[in-house]
């Protein structure tokens, strides 16, 4: 299972409905980060990535619970 079957599965599931799920893959093209958001992943990070764009998109995770 890859991480975009993995958040399509998790989204079908009531008992995750309040769980906040971010994607962390290599995938940087635009169709793949809507694809991902679409089904239901909270945010996006590309890898490689630096402390600071986790630290950020942690933050940005933080407004949305």
């Amino acid at each position: 299972m890859n991480g975009l079957e993995f958040v399509c599965r998790i989204r079908q599931d009531a008992r995750f409905d309040s769980m906040l799920v971010m994607m962390v893959t290599t995938e940087s093209q635009a169709s793949s980060v809507m694809r991902a958001l679409e089904a239901g992943a909270d945010e996006y990070l590309m890898k490689p990535f630096t402390r600071e764009a986790l630290v950020e998109k942690l933050e940005l995770l933080s407004l949305l619970s």
